[in-house]
């Protein structure tokens, strides 16, 4: 099944036929027994319950955000046996993001190439389409991100505003400041300008807590051509302003393990070209943030093998997008039943 889906959306360029994945699976989720039906055919047989943040995961596999960016079908892919599922970037205003084609798909080496920019609906559509209600225990996340208009100086307006939007209704949040596709966005990743950042997001789930009763975790997602002082530097940053978690890595700037035709075209690379880069800077930021730091491995897991190599490397969570486009939903399952064996 998995690769007869592959070879019908992969007649279409790459941003299309991300789109009718997620129309595929809004319409499954939205038809009576959606639900069950794709648990049935693709939930996993056994999983391993994780407990961190103070969260309790049904498994230890995600699915990344960028994939379903405007929450349109994230309780169908809760069913398709995810432990938790990140829906976003979000910001607050809509956007459209950069000009199309925007996304590349490099079959040959089993990667992506995007530069969408933060295309959103804008933080009031995306919520109207959340709900407490939770597939299969599925652990749902935010990925929250600024305005492409917003300076970097005004940055944490757009952050608090998107904290007091979702607190109420995300099980945890992360602020995004490691996307290549927004510019001057990775210049908050480190210094005083991420620890003022992330406290601002910390005081403004602490006073949403006030009046919802709810306390999502907050996680920062980090760039994987983060330097060992960059690196260092954001991590102080997660310890001053105590943020709950770190995801490693977003996309990359660099073009190691593909053809050099692809050096000038612009945008993060994800999928296998980046499965190395991953895993040896999930081990870094194991290294340099310490054994208690809650850590989620993302980028180039394209197999259960490598989901396995990011937990020995440190990881907690894992999650998966890329792999998935080449994968097919089978993956998932493979993944899960991988790593709870």
């Amino acid at each position: 099944m998995d690769a007869l889906l592959r070879r019908a959306l992969f007649a279409f360029e790459s941003e299309k036929s991300h789109d009718l994945a997620l129309q595929m699976l809004s319409a499954a989720q939205s038809a009576p027994g959606g639900l069950a039906l794709l648990h049935g055919l693709y939930g996993p047989s056994k999983q391993k319950p994780v407990e961190l943040m103070g969260l309790s995961f049904p498994n230890q596999v995600g699915l990344a955000a960028g994939y379903d960016k405007g929450a349109w079908a994230w309780r169908a892919l809760a069913s398709l046996g995810f432990g938790h599922v990140e829906i976003g970037t979000v910001t607050p205003k809509a956007q459209p993001g950069n000009p199309k084609p925007r996304v590349f798909r490099l079959t040959e080496q089993n990667s992506v190439i995007n530069r969408l920019g933060f295309p959103s609906e804008g933080a009031d559509v995306v919520r109207a389409r959340l709900t407490m209600e939770r597939p299969y225990g599925c652990v749902l996340g935010v990925n929250l991100g600024r305005n492409k208009e917003t300076a970097n100086e005004d940055a944490a307006r757009d952050y608090v505003e998107l904290v007091g939007r979702f607190a109420d209704v995300a099980d945890y949040l992360t602020v995004n400041v490691s996307s290549p596709n927004t510019p001057g966005l990775r210049a908050l990743q480190t210094g005083k300008a991420l620890t003022a950042l992330l406290s601002a997001v910390v005081v403004a789930r602490d006073a949403a807590q006030q009046s919802t009763g709810r306390r999502p975790p907050v996680v920062v997602k980090i760039s994987p051509d983060l330097d060992d002082a960059d690196l260092a530097d954001a991590l102080q940053a997660v310890s001053d302003a105590r943020i709950d978690g770190v995801i490693a890595t977003n996309t990359t700037l660099s073009r190691d393990g593909v053809p050099t035709k692809w050096n000038d075209e612009a945008g993060g690379l994800s999928g296998a070209a980046l499965t190395a880069r991953s895993q040896e800077f999930i081990r870094r930021v194991r290294r340099q943030g310490g054994d208690k730091l809650p850590l989620i491995g993302v980028g180039g897991i394209m197999t259960p093998d490598d989901a396995a190599a990011r937990l020995d490397a440190g990881a907690n969570l894992v999650q998966l997008y890329t792999g998935v486009v080449f994968g097919g939903p089978g993956l998932v399952r493979r993944v899960v039943e991988r790593l709870g064996g």
